[in-house]
């Protein structure tokens, strides 16, 4: 499912975009954030059907192999333990996935380019020899070579990430959200597991949905109010001389502060700090941490945050101090 780290990020790049927009309509900005936050859940099962792909070429290369007027004794005999990867063979017939696929459409058919470079790189990859040179071979072992894949060799290889960037804009900020999402989904698969073998849901449930559609509509909705907040508790700074993904950041912030009762303080000014890092300048961080350590005290003190349910038991107001620092 989606991270609400993600889903975060998400409601962020909406609101700048929004920001950016020279209408103002609403609906039509959440349902941008709602087609976003979906090919992210794309990008997911087109990276499960690329390790597919990788396997349906190499099986392709044994078969041109032994099509050979004079085939060499490894032709004849070649190593086929990718291509018979246990693991490979359950994604092959997993009915969640393949419905998907099928009802998105999603192939790497106009991108073919891709698999292929992967491969050629795949066979030089140290742990690609070692798992094709090991004379044990159990259903673990296949399982742990294609979290491999996935997590190293997908995650570091700048051709697909370049490609997956001209697919998609949506897809600039997912690899590593969608890297997490396969690994998690792989780690359930069993050897016994059939093709009904469940995939990760979109949304972990219904909360997730609701958190990042109601974030995104009340920072909007709030903006002006949230705005004079932030201007009030910044010092020698004005407003309008804030970089704007600074104060969308800082929005964000509040508006889950005030609108959500359940997640505690310290938990979203982590959140926040932590996208601020990547999404802003090289100060900003530390910039937007002493901001909203100040907007803190402020709501404190006119008790405007109102938290309760579970996971709030010791939250204090030195707890939330402390965290931002």
């Amino acid at each position: 499912m989606i991270s609400r780290r993600l889903l975060r990020i998400k409601a962020l790049m909406a609101l700048y975009a929004f920001n950016r927009r020279e209408d103002d309509n609403l609906s039509t900005a959440e349902a941008e954030l709602m087609f976003s936050i979906g090919k992210t859940y794309d990008l997911y099962h087109q990276i499960l059907l690329l390790v597919i792909e990788l396997a349906d070429i190499a099986s392709e290369k044994i078969e041109q192999a032994l099509q050979k007027r004079m085939p060499t004794a490894q032709d004849l005999n070649p190593k086929r333990r990718f291509v018979d990867n246990m693991l490979i063979a359950q994604l092959r017939e997993n009915e969640a996935l393949n419905d998907y696929l099928a009802s998105k459409k999603i192939s790497w058919s106009n991108h073919q380019h891709i698999p292929r470079t992967l491969y050629n790189k795949l066979l030089a990859w140290d742990a690609y020899d070692e798992y094709m040179s090991s004379d044990v071979h159990t259903y673990t072992q296949d399982r742990k070579f294609i979290t491999a894949i996935i997590t190293q060799f997908f995650a570091t290889s700048e051709d697909l990430l370049s490609n997956l960037e001209e697919q998609s804009i949506y897809w600039n900020d997912d690899m590593e959200y969608v890297v997490s999402m396969a690994e998690k989904t792989l780690k359930k698969f069993r050897q016994d597991s059939g093709e009904k073998q469940a995939l990760m849901p979109l949304f972990k449930n219904s909360d997730d949905e609701s958190f990042v559609k109601s974030l995104f509509r009340k920072a909007v909705i709030h903006s002006s109010e949230y705005s004079g907040l932030i201007d009030r508790n910044t010092t020698n700074w004005e407003v309008d001389r804030i970089a704007l993904m600074d104060i969308l950041v800082m929005q964000l912030a509040v508006t889950e502060m005030l609108e959500f009762q359940e997640i505690p303080v310290k938990v979203t000014l982590n959140e926040y700090i932590e996208i601020a890092k990547y999404y802003c300048t090289s100060k900003s961080s530390t910039f937007v941490n002493g901001i909203l350590d100040n907007i803190v005290k402020e709501m404190r003190e006119k008790g405007l945050l109102n938290k309760s349910g579970r996971g709030l038991v010791g939250e204090s107001e030195d707890d939330t101090e402390q965290n931002a620092i």
